[in-house]
């Protein structure tokens, strides 16, 4: 078997970096070279960078009736691909200014879901495309009271348009199995609590 090198952050060299677009958002055009597994540093290569704020992504869930906190509002960037755009969805937001994580969490849950959320399970946080985007989503179970949730909420100087919805959580899992619910942080959470409710309802309920 052939030993092969195992490269680190160290083991990339930026040769130009370029801004190809700038408004919220970003694209930076790279040039790099990266060292290879055999151990030798490879030819330059160009890549395109989708350059974006990192993001918090929040499941409300509800221990004593073991319910979770959903939201649904349009996203454009499933307009095209035949689906209906409302998305089921976590509570969500980025990392636009100086926040911790669970600061953006919480906030996040009041302005979209008029929730106040309990303690926050911290995920795995994850790139949902590293290919060509630098964005990092941390991802947190929150505990909360679903009595009463509901509504339509979101900030208006936002356009922001949201309707809540509470789960029993086995619908929820269902909705996963079955594609309604098609957006990556909702499956990981969801199949995340699937795999450790017990011990959640154990500590929370």
């Amino acid at each position: 078997m052939t030993k092969t090198f195992t490269p680190g952050p160290d083991d990339v060299q930026i040769i130009e970096r370029e801004n190809c677009f700038k408004g919220f958002y970003k694209v930076d055009r790279l040039h790099l070279r990266h060292r290879q597994f055999s151990g030798e540093m490879g030819p330059e290569i160009r890549r395109e960078l989708f350059v974006r704020h990192d993001a918090v992504c929040v499941l409300p869930y509800d221990p004593k009736h073991d319910n979770v906190v959903l939201i649904e509002q349009f996203r454009v960037g499933a307009m095209t691909k035949g689906i209906n755009p409302w998305l089921l969805e976590l509570v969500a937001g980025l990392i636009d200014k100086d926040e911790q994580p669970e600061e953006v969490a919480r906030r996040e849950a009041v302005e979209e879901a008029n929730l106040q959320l309990g303690a926050l399970w911290p995920l795995p946080s994850y790139f949902p495309s590293p290919g060509g985007s630098d964005e990092q989503v941390y991802l947190y179970v929150g505990r909360c009271d679903s009595t009463g949730a509901g509504g339509v909420h979101g900030l208006e100087e936002e356009g922001e348009d949201i309707r809540v919805h509470v789960l029993p959580f086995e619908d929820a899992l269902a909705a996963v199995r079955d594609g309604r619910i098609c957006n990556a942080a909702s499956i990981i959470a969801i199949q995340w609590l699937a795999l450790n409710r017990a011990e959640v309802r154990g500590l929370w309920a």
